[in-house]
């Protein structure tokens, strides 16, 4: 036998290794829901955009119910450099005045929604898996209310305002279970754009939507796709596990600072709603999401109640 053969053999033994040791886990999750937040960092370039599109489709095929909520804060903040308009951020939050608002739709809705659920479909051709791109105006998916911030300011409450910025206040999960659960596998792909009552459109935080979502859907997994690895402790090593009180207290400390506040608070209100767990992990690592649900090691932070 030679060199290159007994190479190739003995990577299909590792494979089919591999595959004997993720069996439990693929039957753990058999027909469970898992909400996916993709966010405009972990994005990154097209070959990254096409792994994570091969790897949804493989939990499809699998047997689980992937369901994708992408962010773009990066992408709008190019469109609106070009388009001359300049961004204002309060508390991590973009202020949203019409014309922002406009492009915000025009980027989420249309160029990156409908860009992941094509390479969704494409990944998937073989076995007929397709995406599905869908805002959270769609069929009154997402109703929001209009977020208020306050500052104090010599002792009286200043109201800021963050001009077309929403907050979720009701999800409406039929659209998405009616996908998921159709005769045809289904990927749903979902921008984090609502209304309110008045029929308003507004701008959501991803992760506050994929939150609210994988509430809805009671998913058994949220996984928080970023670019880091996950939380870090004080030591700068990653933390693999918390509780949701020790993520609160890690808040409390300042051990998490920065944008990793608002996805562990984003983390809590899910595991709150019901979501088994949640995981921070980092989307621009190749299979991180296969590592991560069928390994034993896993990949990034998981928060459990």
């Amino acid at each position: 036998m030679s060199d290159k053969t007994q190479d190739l053999e003995d990577k299909g033994w590792a494979t089919a290794r591999t595959l004997a040791e993720a069996l439990p886990f693929i039957q753990q999750y058999d027909r469970e829901t898992v909400v996916i937040k993709y966010g405009g960092h972990a994005m990154g370039q097209e070959e990254t955009a096409k792994l994570f599109a091969a790897d949804s489709v493989l939990l499809k095929l699998l047997g689980l119910h992937p369901v994708v909520v992408h962010g773009g804060g990066p992408q709008i903040s190019r469109m609106l450099e070009k388009a001359g308009v300049k961004s204002t951020f309060i508390d991590g939050l973009r202020v949203t005045d019409e014309p922002t608002m406009e492009v915000a739709e025009m980027v989420l809705s249309g160029a990156i929604n409908k860009e992941i659920a094509n390479w969704i479909t494409l990944a998937g051709a073989e076995a007929d898996v397709r995406g599905v791109g869908l805002s959270g105006k769609d069929a009154g998916l997402i109703q929001v209310e209009k977020v208020v911030r306050t500052k104090s300011k010599g002792g009286i409450e200043e109201v800021i305002d963050l001009g077309f910025v929403g907050e979720p206040t009701k999800i409406d999960p039929q659209l998405i279970t009616g996908l998921i659960h159709a005769d045809h596998d289904y990927i749903p792909v979902i921008a984090p754009i609502g209304v309110s009552k008045d029929g308003e459109t507004f701008n959501i935080n991803a992760d506050t939507v994929a939150g609210a979502l994988a509430g809805a859907l009671k998913a058994k997994r949220m996984l928080l796709l970023t670019d880091v690895a996950g939380v870090l402790g004080g030591d700068g090593e990653l933390i693999r596990e918390m509780t949701v009180a020790q993520a609160k207290q890690a808040i409390a400390d300042g051990v998490a600072t920065g944008g990793m506040i608002p996805k562990l608070e984003t983390a809590i209100a899910a595991v709150e709603s019901g979501v088994e767990a949640v995981v921070i992990l980092d989307g621009r690592r190749p299979h991180a999401m296969l590592v991560e649900l069928f390994t034993e090691h896993g990949s990034g932070t998981l928060i459990t109640r």
